[in-house]
């Protein structure tokens, strides 16, 4: 066997061993070298040559890259075709002005601190400047207590008190008691909030929320679609502006 052919084996190997770091793995790598190599000399070539590891993590960071760019690309491309179901509110789950030449739509979960951090930058946004319109979008990825939280803000969203509940929660967790909590400060009709978090209105809302996520290759939160551009992540006032500028000067 050439060292070459060795070389290139032990190459795809240490790709995959150096990814997972798992017995199981470094076992299916001898399998598949097979009856090329066997699983000691696998070992034995990367304990003679380590300076083959860097060289696959940085394969495998190219190729990740590449795959998570391309990702991006293709859920760019799908804002296009998504901005009116974007732009539309679910019944009072927004803020700002109603007329606001740019729209942030922010996709938060209550059990989320990256969204708790960007509140203070919301707001801010909001005060500083009156041209700009926030539509929350509830996307619960952490879990039952995020999906419960999220059905009452909806609920909160139809008595026109969304943001009061969505700041009192935030505050006081998505817990059932701060949702309680949060109830109250914000003066709910729990009642009537109770018989809105079991509608159908409002769990259809999730799962379209959920599918603009998926079609937007969103994988956690915050994310937002700020002029037709996607960004994810936790934003300051100063990100978030700089958005809202970029896309009046993109007209």
């Amino acid at each position: 066997m050439t060292d070459k052919l060795l070389r290139s084996l032990v190459l795809a190997g240490a790709l995959i061993l150096s990814a997972a770091l798992g017995a199981a793995i470094y076992a299916w790598i001898a399998r598949a070298a097979a009856p090329q190599l066997a699983g000691d000399t696998i070992r034995q070539y990367l304990l003679d040559h380590p300076e083959v590891l860097p060289e696959a993590m940085e394969r495998l960071q190219a190729r990740e890259t590449a795959k998570a760019q391309e990702a991006q690309v293709a859920a760019q491309g799908a804002v296009a075709g998504q901005v009116e179901a974007l732009a539309k509110p679910y019944a009072g789950a927004w803020a700002g002005n109603p007329n606001g030449d740019v729209t942030v739509v922010a996709f938060l979960d209550y059990a989320c601190g990256y969204c708790r951090a960007s509140l203070p930058g919301i707001n801010e946004l909001l005060a500083k400047d009156p041209k700009v319109r926030v539509v929350y979008r509830e996307y619960p990825v952490l879990g039952p207590e995020s999906v419960t939280a999220a059905q009452w803000a909806l609920a909160a969203a139809e008595q026109g008190k969304f943001r009061a509940f969505h700041e009192a929660l935030y505050a006081a967790g998505a817990s059932p008691q701060g949702i309680g909590e949060a109830a109250a400060k914000a003066g709910l009709d729990k009642a009537a909030a109770a018989r809105a978090v079991a509608s159908k209105p409002v769990e259809a809302e999730i799962l379209r929320n959920r599918q603009l996520g998926e079609k937007l290759a969103m994988t956690g939160t915050p994310s937002w679609v700020i002029g037709g551009k996607l960004i994810y992540g936790a934003q300051t006032y100063e990100g978030l502006a700089q958005a809202v500028a970029a896309a009046r000067a993109g007209r």
